[in-house]
């Protein structure tokens, strides 16, 4: 049983607004997550949905992604799968509410830039109302979408936020299995 770690105070939450988390990237991975953008736990903490209420980790080892339920302070680990984590805004704020419909277009902006760039098979947004905004596609659903960038295929799962009510853990990690299984497909 591992100890149980200590949890970041107030004042640490608040010194985390606005900070950033640099991105788990590489080229050509199978799926590059994109979340919408870091918590302020997760800024504190240094690691990607590292809040404990994030259904992410527990959510991909679930759906076959990974052999074994990861930490967060393992996410580097995902490259060596093919996977890598990024976010639509780099900024951490107490909750995506807080984000502008500016920034989620520029991050948007960003994020194709850096899809070009890097080349992964599928990008996975992990936010539909994060996306809509983003890209311009109101009526955008569950699932791989029509756009693409360049040769990336782009799929929108549900955020994995413990936040989520639509989406409880099992609903959850059938719905980005439905991603995993393409990706097997695809190799």
């Amino acid at each position: 049983m591992q100890p149980q770690k200590r949890r970041p105070t107030k004042e640490e939450l608040a010194a985390a607004n606005g900070r950033t988390l640099p991105d788990i990237i590489a080229p050509n991975l199978k799926v590059l997550f994109c979340g919408i953008n870091p918590g302020l736990y997760t800024a504190v903490i240094g690691h990607n949905f590292a809040r404990p209420g994030n259904r992410f980790w527990p959510t991909l080892h679930a759906a076959g992604f990974t052999p074994r339920l990861y930490l967060p302070e393992e996410e580097k680990g995902l490259l060596d799968l093919g996977f890598g984590i990024t976010n639509i805004v780099d900024r951490a704020t107490a909750n995506a509410a807080e984000l502008s419909a500016v920034e989620l277009i520029e991050g948007g902006i960003k994020l194709v830039e850096k899809v070009i760039a890097y080349q992964p098979q599928v990008l996975a947004l992990l936010g539909i109302s994060a996306y809509r905004v983003a890209f311009g596609k109101a009526n955008a659903g569950i699932g791989m979408q029509e756009q693409t960038i360049g040769n990336t295929r782009l799929w929108l799962l549900p955020n994995p936020s413990g936040l989520n009510a639509h989406f409880p853990p099992q609903k959850l990690a059938q719905v980005y299995q439905e991603l995993r299984v393409f990706i097997d497909g695809m190799t």
